[in-house]
Protein backbone atom coordinates (compact mmCIF):
# COMPACT_ATOMS: atom_id res chain seq x y z
CA UNK A 1 0.00 0.00 0.00
CA UNK A 2 1.12 3.96 -0.84
CA UNK A 3 0.56 6.59 0.93
CA UNK A 4 -2.64 6.70 2.68
CA UNK A 5 -5.53 9.28 2.39
CA UNK A 6 -6.40 10.91 5.58
CA UNK A 7 -9.73 8.80 6.90
CA UNK A 8 -12.03 11.74 5.86
CA UNK A 9 -11.16 11.26 2.35
CA UNK A 10 -12.17 7.74 2.33
CA UNK A 11 -15.14 9.11 4.59
CA UNK A 12 -16.13 11.50 1.84
CA UNK A 13 -15.27 9.15 -1.15
CA UNK A 14 -17.64 6.19 0.36
CA UNK A 15 -20.33 8.34 1.51
CA UNK A 16 -20.68 9.22 -2.02
CA UNK A 17 -20.17 6.01 -3.74
CA UNK A 18 -22.39 3.65 -1.83
CA UNK A 19 -25.22 6.62 -1.75
CA UNK A 20 -25.04 5.30 -5.49
CA UNK A 21 -25.29 1.87 -4.79
CA UNK A 22 -28.09 2.15 -2.08
CA UNK A 23 -30.28 4.00 -4.65
CA UNK A 24 -29.20 1.63 -7.75
CA UNK A 25 -28.56 -1.74 -6.03
CA UNK A 26 -24.87 -1.98 -6.85
CA UNK A 27 -21.75 0.38 -8.17
CA UNK A 28 -20.57 1.50 -4.67
CA UNK A 29 -17.56 -0.70 -4.67
CA UNK A 30 -16.57 -0.36 -8.43
CA UNK A 31 -16.24 3.22 -8.04
CA UNK A 32 -14.77 3.54 -4.45
CA UNK A 33 -12.30 1.33 -6.21
CA UNK A 34 -11.72 3.20 -9.18
CA UNK A 35 -10.49 6.09 -7.03
CA UNK A 36 -9.16 4.94 -3.63
CA UNK A 37 -7.04 2.62 -5.84
CA UNK A 38 -4.53 5.48 -6.41
CA UNK A 39 -3.97 5.01 -3.06
CA UNK A 40 -4.70 1.72 -1.67
CA UNK A 41 -4.36 -1.56 -3.11
CA UNK A 42 -6.66 -3.32 -4.94
CA UNK A 43 -6.84 -6.43 -1.77
CA UNK A 44 -7.03 -4.00 1.11
CA UNK A 45 -9.69 -1.79 -0.65
CA UNK A 46 -11.53 -5.12 -1.37
CA UNK A 47 -11.21 -6.26 2.36
CA UNK A 48 -12.76 -2.76 3.86
CA UNK A 49 -15.75 -3.05 1.38
CA UNK A 50 -17.33 -5.25 3.29
CA UNK A 51 -18.73 -2.44 6.19
CA UNK A 52 -20.10 -0.15 3.41
CA UNK A 53 -21.25 -2.76 1.61
CA UNK A 54 -23.19 -4.29 4.78
CA UNK A 55 -24.78 -0.94 5.78
CA UNK A 56 -26.18 -0.45 2.15
CA UNK A 57 -28.09 -4.12 2.85
CA UNK A 58 -29.22 -3.24 6.19
CA UNK A 59 -30.51 0.14 5.73
CA UNK A 60 -31.64 -0.19 2.04
CA UNK A 61 -33.56 -2.96 3.08
CA UNK A 62 -35.10 -1.80 6.67
CA UNK A 63 -36.28 1.22 4.48
CA UNK A 64 -37.88 -0.65 1.97
CA UNK A 65 -41.13 -2.25 0.62
CA UNK A 66 -40.35 -5.88 1.31
CA UNK A 67 -40.21 -7.75 -1.97
CA UNK A 68 -38.26 -10.24 -1.18
CA UNK A 69 -38.94 -14.08 -1.30
CA UNK A 70 -37.06 -16.20 1.04
CA UNK A 71 -37.02 -18.89 -0.98
CA UNK A 72 -35.96 -17.60 -4.54
CA UNK A 73 -32.98 -15.62 -2.25
CA UNK A 74 -32.02 -19.26 -0.67
CA UNK A 75 -31.90 -20.42 -4.25
CA UNK A 76 -29.33 -18.07 -5.29
CA UNK A 77 -27.53 -17.91 -1.87
CA UNK A 78 -26.70 -22.12 -1.99
CA UNK A 79 -24.77 -21.41 -5.78
CA UNK A 80 -23.32 -18.40 -4.64
CA UNK A 81 -21.53 -20.19 -1.89
CA UNK A 82 -20.52 -22.95 -4.01
CA UNK A 83 -18.93 -20.26 -6.51
CA UNK A 84 -17.50 -18.22 -3.03
CA UNK A 85 -15.76 -21.33 -1.87
CA UNK A 86 -13.36 -21.27 -4.90
CA UNK A 87 -13.33 -17.60 -4.60
CA UNK A 88 -12.02 -17.41 -1.43
CA UNK A 89 -9.17 -19.73 -2.43
CA UNK A 90 -8.03 -17.52 -5.53
CA UNK A 91 -7.90 -14.81 -3.32
CA UNK A 92 -5.18 -15.61 -1.21
CA UNK A 93 -3.29 -16.90 -4.60
CA UNK A 94 -4.08 -14.39 -6.89
CA UNK A 95 -0.72 -11.56 -7.84
CA UNK A 96 -2.17 -8.00 -7.28
CA UNK A 97 -1.76 -7.55 -11.14
CA UNK A 98 -3.72 -10.44 -12.25
CA UNK A 99 -6.31 -9.22 -9.91
CA UNK A 100 -6.71 -5.88 -11.07
CA UNK A 101 -7.41 -6.69 -14.63
CA UNK A 102 -9.03 -9.97 -13.70
CA UNK A 103 -11.65 -7.64 -11.67
CA UNK A 104 -11.30 -4.68 -15.05
CA UNK A 105 -12.35 -7.44 -17.48
CA UNK A 106 -15.57 -8.81 -15.11
CA UNK A 107 -16.92 -5.30 -14.76
CA UNK A 108 -16.20 -4.31 -18.38
CA UNK A 109 -17.63 -7.07 -20.16
CA UNK A 110 -20.72 -6.54 -17.43
CA UNK A 111 -20.87 -2.98 -18.82
CA UNK A 112 -21.04 -3.90 -22.55
CA UNK A 113 -23.99 -6.46 -22.28
CA UNK A 114 -26.00 -4.25 -19.94
CA UNK A 115 -25.35 -0.84 -22.27
CA UNK A 116 -26.38 -2.97 -25.82
CA UNK A 117 -29.31 -4.88 -24.46
CA UNK A 118 -30.43 -4.80 -20.94
CA UNK A 119 -33.56 -5.85 -21.25
CA UNK A 120 -32.82 -8.43 -24.07
CA UNK A 121 -31.58 -11.12 -21.50
CA UNK A 122 -34.58 -13.68 -20.45
CA UNK A 123 -32.86 -16.50 -18.37
CA UNK A 124 -33.73 -19.84 -17.77
CA UNK A 125 -33.40 -21.56 -14.59
CA UNK A 126 -29.87 -23.12 -15.74
CA UNK A 127 -28.55 -19.92 -17.18
CA UNK A 128 -29.67 -18.29 -13.24
CA UNK A 129 -27.44 -20.72 -11.43
CA UNK A 130 -24.89 -20.47 -13.83
CA UNK A 131 -25.11 -16.53 -12.68
CA UNK A 132 -25.71 -17.15 -9.30
CA UNK A 133 -22.35 -19.24 -8.91
CA UNK A 134 -20.16 -16.83 -10.78
CA UNK A 135 -21.45 -14.03 -8.68
CA UNK A 136 -20.63 -16.03 -5.63
CA UNK A 137 -17.10 -16.48 -6.69
CA UNK A 138 -16.64 -12.65 -7.96
CA UNK A 139 -17.46 -11.83 -4.53
CA UNK A 140 -15.38 -13.81 -2.82
CA UNK A 141 -12.36 -12.91 -5.13
CA UNK A 142 -13.04 -9.47 -6.09
CA UNK A 143 -15.31 -7.95 -3.27
CA UNK A 144 -17.64 -7.50 -6.17
CA UNK A 145 -20.64 -9.28 -7.38
CA UNK A 146 -23.01 -6.50 -8.65
CA UNK A 147 -22.40 -6.65 -12.61
CA UNK A 148 -23.21 -10.51 -12.56
CA UNK A 149 -25.87 -10.32 -9.96
CA UNK A 150 -27.64 -7.24 -11.30
CA UNK A 151 -27.54 -8.88 -14.89
CA UNK A 152 -28.96 -11.91 -13.60
CA UNK A 153 -31.75 -10.24 -11.44
CA UNK A 154 -32.63 -7.91 -14.46
CA UNK A 155 -33.11 -10.76 -16.43
CA UNK A 156 -35.55 -12.20 -14.05
CA UNK A 157 -37.89 -9.00 -12.74
CA UNK A 158 -39.03 -6.21 -13.98
CA UNK A 159 -39.69 -3.66 -11.54
CA UNK A 160 -36.39 -1.89 -10.27
CA UNK A 161 -36.98 -2.01 -6.55
CA UNK A 162 -37.38 -5.62 -6.32
CA UNK A 163 -34.04 -6.16 -8.37
CA UNK A 164 -32.62 -3.57 -6.11
CA UNK A 165 -33.76 -5.73 -2.88
CA UNK A 166 -33.15 -8.66 -4.40
CA UNK A 167 -29.36 -7.32 -5.00
CA UNK A 168 -29.02 -6.11 -1.25
CA UNK A 169 -29.73 -8.80 0.19
CA UNK A 170 -28.21 -11.15 -1.48
CA UNK A 171 -24.79 -8.87 -0.95
CA UNK A 172 -25.65 -8.51 2.69
CA UNK A 173 -25.49 -12.78 2.64
CA UNK A 174 -22.22 -12.71 1.01
CA UNK A 175 -20.67 -10.30 2.55
CA UNK A 176 -21.62 -11.97 6.37
CA UNK A 177 -19.97 -15.10 5.08
CA UNK A 178 -16.82 -13.05 3.79
CA UNK A 179 -16.41 -11.33 6.50
CA UNK A 180 -16.56 -14.18 8.34
CA UNK A 181 -14.41 -15.69 6.30
CA UNK A 182 -11.95 -12.63 6.59
CA UNK A 183 -12.35 -12.90 10.81
CA UNK A 184 -10.97 -16.58 10.42
CA UNK A 185 -8.07 -15.87 8.39
CA UNK A 186 -6.85 -12.95 9.89
CA UNK A 187 -7.28 -10.88 6.96
CA UNK A 188 -9.16 -7.78 8.44
CA UNK A 189 -5.60 -5.93 10.03
CA UNK A 190 -5.97 -3.36 12.72
CA UNK A 191 -5.10 -0.55 9.89
CA UNK A 192 -8.30 -1.36 8.05
CA UNK A 193 -10.29 -2.12 11.53
CA UNK A 194 -9.66 1.41 12.43
CA UNK A 195 -10.46 2.91 9.08
CA UNK A 196 -13.30 0.94 9.40
CA UNK A 197 -14.06 2.69 12.80
CA UNK A 198 -13.58 5.88 11.68
CA UNK A 199 -15.50 6.24 8.78
CA UNK A 200 -18.15 3.82 9.36
CA UNK A 201 -20.71 5.72 11.24
CA UNK A 202 -20.54 8.76 8.71
CA UNK A 203 -21.00 6.41 6.15
CA UNK A 204 -24.28 5.07 7.98
CA UNK A 205 -25.91 8.52 8.14
CA UNK A 206 -24.88 8.92 4.51
CA UNK A 207 -26.76 5.86 3.44
CA UNK A 208 -29.75 6.26 5.82
CA UNK A 209 -30.41 9.50 4.07
CA UNK A 210 -29.34 8.52 0.28
CA UNK A 211 -32.04 5.83 0.57
CA UNK A 212 -35.06 7.80 -0.44
CA UNK A 213 -34.03 8.82 -3.45
CA UNK A 214 -34.09 5.53 -5.01
CA UNK A 215 -38.00 5.38 -5.27
CA UNK A 216 -37.48 9.06 -7.39
CA UNK A 217 -36.01 7.56 -10.21
CA UNK A 218 -37.99 6.05 -12.81
CA UNK A 219 -37.35 2.33 -14.61
CA UNK A 220 -35.33 3.69 -18.01
CA UNK A 221 -33.43 5.48 -15.76
CA UNK A 222 -32.22 3.42 -13.32
CA UNK A 223 -31.49 0.84 -16.20
CA UNK A 224 -29.25 3.03 -18.02
CA UNK A 225 -27.62 4.24 -15.20
CA UNK A 226 -26.51 0.83 -13.93
CA UNK A 227 -25.03 -0.12 -17.63
CA UNK A 228 -22.91 3.36 -18.08
CA UNK A 229 -21.90 3.07 -14.37
CA UNK A 230 -20.50 -0.55 -14.33
CA UNK A 231 -19.22 0.07 -17.98
CA UNK A 232 -17.51 3.29 -17.18
CA UNK A 233 -16.30 1.47 -14.18
CA UNK A 234 -14.87 -1.18 -15.81
CA UNK A 235 -12.62 0.65 -18.00
CA UNK A 236 -10.93 3.02 -15.68
CA UNK A 237 -9.81 0.44 -13.74
CA UNK A 238 -7.32 -0.85 -16.77
CA UNK A 239 -5.69 3.04 -16.40
CA UNK A 240 -4.82 3.08 -13.17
Amino acid sequence: MTAAPVPLVVTLVCAFTYSIEIVFGLAGTILMLAVLTLFYSAKTLVVYSVLPQTLVGIIGLARSPRTVRIGFLGGMLAFATLGGGLGFFLFYRVPAHVFRYLLATIITLAGLHLVAGPRRLRLHAAGGRVLDTLAGMSQALFGISGPIAITRLLGTFSDKTTVRNYALAFFLALNILRTTGYLLAHTITPQIGRLMLDSGPFVAVALWFSNHLHFRVNETLFRRVVAWIILASGLSMFFH
